[in-house]
């Protein structure tokens, strides 16, 4: 029933018998213990029609609430949103990678910590937790295995917010939370074969196939970035050389801006950053961009050249539907997306590349922290009964 309300909301008890294919009496029974429970409400009378009107069904934004975070390489963000869900507060501080592990997390408790006070405050109840974070995740523990761009191994993350937190608690890759919260809430709502690609200071990535999250066999699928590309290429932070990441990420567009600049190329970016260059940012060079500048324009399509040729490969290996790009180089998708699909239309198979499109994430930036809401939501849905309340 959960599930068919929030993908019809406003919708009657008959309407749910005929979608479900259970017999009313059924349904009013179950809809009868939900609205006990809190998670559905009335919201009216639907209207026209011959006959008696009938009572409309929602889930109740107000039985309770979801907090995310995604702790990045020099950011953390958290997010509280009620049961529609709809995002009632949130928080964003920027982190230096040097403050140490320690640090970091505990600036990411103090912030979980209001999210899910104010949380309590408006719908009474918190229904989970979920943590993305940038590196390999051992599912059954919670266990950050490995994050190369932090240089961090082995953290206890779920356990660390055990300790903190009486609720359940989700910890997983970034990109595959991304993922997921695209499939629920984003662009791609409504496709089961979806490729998700993820680039900010790395480049992760995450896979759903028949509209689930595919994990792996050991839960770490979707590190598309550690992809090699170029046997003798670059260092990655991973160790290897010539990583996928290597090419597509924030670092890999400032090495281009740098070396344009270092060959006496001149670009407005220097005056945006006052001639220091790790002020820049990927929305100074998209702005750039914006303005014709030559280099930004050239580094970009440098960046749009590696990832266009990993889509196209990976869209000839996994066939999907539907290439979603997110993360902080999405910010620059205007002038990327072009570049790519020159790259599809040279490289990929012709019967893959024309059952797939490539589109930006509705979510960009907030990707992870949706897909968190996204992680809890889905399982409340799928065992409400299960759902433990959190209170003090």
């Amino acid at each position: 029933i959960m599930p068919h309300l929030r993908e019809n909301p406003s919708t009657s008890r008959a309407s749910l018998a005929a979608i479900t294919g259970l017999n009313k009496a059924t349904v009013s029974s179950l809809v009868r213990e939900l609205i006990e429970r809190q998670f559905v409400h009335e919201v009216g009378l639907e209207s026209g029609g011959p006959g008696r009107p009938a009572v409309l069904l929602e889930l109740n934004p107000e039985a309770g609430c979801i907090v995310s975070c995604e702790i990045g390489v020099d950011f953390v963000s958290v997010i509280s949103a009620d049961f529609a869900p709809k995002i009632r507060w949130r928080r964003q501080e920027p982190i230096d990678p040097d403050l140490g592990q320690r640090e970091i997390i505990d600036r990411a408790l103090t912030l979980l910590h209001q999210a899910v006070d104010v949380g309590r405050d408006q719908c009474g109840v918190l229904f989970g937790l979920a943590v993305g974070v940038p590196g390999l995740v051992d599912q059954t523990t919670g266990t950050l295995l490995f994050a190369p761009n932090l240089n961090w191994k082995n953290l206890p993350v779920g356990t660390i917010l055990r300790e903190e937190f009486d609720a359940p608690i989700f910890v997983g890759n970034e990109a595959n939370m991304a993922a997921l919260g695209e499939q629920y809430f984003g662009a791609a709502q409504g496709y089961d074969e979806v490729l998700y690609i993820s680039a900010g200071v790395g480049l992760g990535g995450g896979l759903v196939q028949g509209g689930r999250l595919v994990d792996g066999v050991t839960g770490t699928a979707g590190e598309f970035g550690h992809m090699t590309m170029d046997p003798e290429g670059e260092l990655c932070n991973c160790g290897n050389r010539g990583c996928w990441e290597t090419q597509v990420s924030q670092r890999a567009l400032f090495r281009h801006v740098r070396e344009a600049l270092d060959d006496g190329q001149s670009s407005v970016l220097e005056d945006m950053t006052d001639g220091s260059l790790d002020q820049l940012t990927v929305s100074m060079v998209t702005a750039a961009a914006r303005s014709d500048d030559p280099v930004a324009l050239k580094a970009l399509e440098q960046v749009g050249h590696h990832l266009g040729v990993g889509i196209a490969s990976l869209v000839n290996a996994l066939n999907p539907e539907l290439v979603v790009f997110g993360g902080i180089l999405s910010l620059a998708g205007d002038f990327l997306l072009p570049v790519v699909d020159e790259e599809m239309h040279r490289r990929a198979l012709r019967w893959n590349r024309e059952a797939t499109r490539v589109v930006l994430a509705r979510h960009g930036f907030d990707a992870c922290v949706v897909g968190g809401i996204a992680t809890v939501y889905e399982a409340v849905l799928a065992q409400p009964k299960s759902a433990v309340k959190y209170s003090v």
